[in-house]
């Protein structure tokens, strides 16, 4: 059997036996145009939303007990984390739902509703509990702390925290501690580090 036979048969394998056993990292994903990425992992808890507006790289984390929109679109690059608990958002529904009250179910487009893509930058780290609004673009190689809730955009290498999130670090400075102890580390840092995403 080749790799990628291998490889779909322990994808199909992990769902099953996931809806059995309860909670599990499925490893491979499924992407937009039936790409197969060997090296994500996605847990069998989390929730994709318009899956067909999501676009997602390889080497992706995404944990348990999470809530992905992609209804509005959303891009994961290459290595980003997503935790637990966590919500990234692509749409938000609470102004329209005031506006048409009972009226709004079944509404193709009401007044109020807000949609925008959102990005999640490569190499983020998104920790537990945070919450992503709808529009937002996460910069590659930042850190969202445990219970942040970022509205906006967050700089390249940003570390953030808090309700709306700040930037509160800057992640460099820790590559820095940890690749004065493994120089040979230094050339595939820098060939994402240095990367346009």
């Amino acid at each position: 059997m080749s790799s990628t036979l291998t490889l779909l048969f322990r994808h199909w394998a992990s769902k099953l036996r996931a809806r059995f056993t309860g909670p599990r990292l499925v490893y491979g994903f499924i992407a937009q145009g039936g790409v197969f990425l060997p090296h994500t992992r996605v847990g069998s808890s989390t929730v994709i939303e318009g899956k067909e507006r999501l676009v997602c790289a390889d080497h992706v984390f995404i944990g348990h007990h999470n809530f992905l929109d992609a209804s509005g679109g959303l891009t994961l690059d290459e290595g980003c984390q997503i935790t637990n608990f966590v919500s990234v958002l692509t749409h938000s529904s609470h102004v329209a739902l005031r506006l048409h009250g009972k009226d709004y179910f079944g509404r193709t487009n009401p007044a109020g509703m807000h949609r925008a893509p959102t990005r999640i930058g490569a190499f983020v780290f998104v920790g537990p509990h945070c919450v992503i609004a709808p529009g937002s673009s996460i910069g590659k190689g930042a850190v969202l702390r445990a219970y942040s809730y970022v509205n906006g955009d967050v700089p390249d290498f940003a570390v953030m925290a808090g309700q709306p999130a700040v930037q509160v670090g800057d992640t460099r400075e820790g590559d820095a501690l940890w690749l004065a102890d493994h120089p040979e580390l230094q050339a595939a840092y820098d060939a994402w580090a240095r990367s346009v995403h």
